[in-house]
């Protein structure tokens, strides 16, 4: 009970930072790399939790989320839960139903074939590098959505609210472009990556492939996240 609620109290405090960030807020990801050989971290990136549902996971209220992860991920019971999130069991198993409600709504559930993922993927990058805006638009979902997450000292070109729909990111996709760039394929999260890398500065892009599309596109370039990550 006492691990419970020093959980929350952490749990409240990020929340009230990650508010105070301008722009969009990304969880650190887990990233594997084409020369990670590591059969333990290989497991461990099969069982990563993807950045969709994290960023979904993060929306939800302190009392929510660990309802929710206490009951739906570890199996504990709401009679047990309610004394850490100091609520009854009755409203503990509310607070889960609520929270789980969102998880569904909100989180896409991608394609199971990692393959079909990585394609979609790999057709992105090259209609982007070509510019080509038609082919962008046949692989993005219409309601797509794309984040940056610069961090809290974030330079300009890194702090803006997300941006929904296929024209719009297909618009800002065409940046990509810029031949002086070296593009290095990843996993992250357990999904297709990129790695984006700039003599002075690198940055990742996570992608949310379902239905054949993207649905959602994470940038990263909070330094702070990308602690293994190296300029080009």
């Amino acid at each position: 009970m006492v691990v419970g609620r020093i959980c929350l109290d952490a749990l409240r405090k990020r929340k009230a930072r990650t508010e105070q960030l301008a722009g969009s807020w990304l969880p650190e990801p887990v990233i594997c790399t084409g020369a990670d050989t590591d059969p333990e971290r290989g497991v461990v990136m099969a069982d990563s939790v993807g950045l969709a549902l994290l960023v979904v996971l993060e929306s939800l209220t302190p009392p929510e989320r660990l309802a929710f992860v206490l009951h739906d991920v570890f199996g504990m019971p709401y009679n047990e839960i309610a004394p850490v999130v100091e609520r009854s069991p009755a409203a503990t198993r509310q607070l889960a139903s609520r929270a789980r409600r969102r998880v569904r709504a909100e989180a896409p559930e991608p394609d199971a074939d990692f393959a079909v993922q990585r394609g979609v993927v790999d057709a992105f990058l090259a209609a982007a590098r070509e510019g080509d805006f038609e082919a962008l638009l046949r692989v993005l979902d219409p309601k797509v959505v794309a984040r940056v997450d610069g961090g809290p000292n974030a330079p300009r070109p890194f702090v803006r609210p997300a941006i929904v729909g296929a024209e719009p990111v297909a618009s800002e996709a065409r940046n990509f472009r810029d031949g002086g760039a070296r593009v290095e394929r990843l996993i992250v999260n357990g999904a297709p990556g990129l790695v984006i890398g700039y003599p002075a500065r690198s940055f990742l892009v996570a992608f949310t492939v379902a239905n054949g599309r993207i649905v959602e596109i994470d940038l990263i370039a909070d330094p702070t996240k990308l602690r293994g990550l190296s300029p080009a």
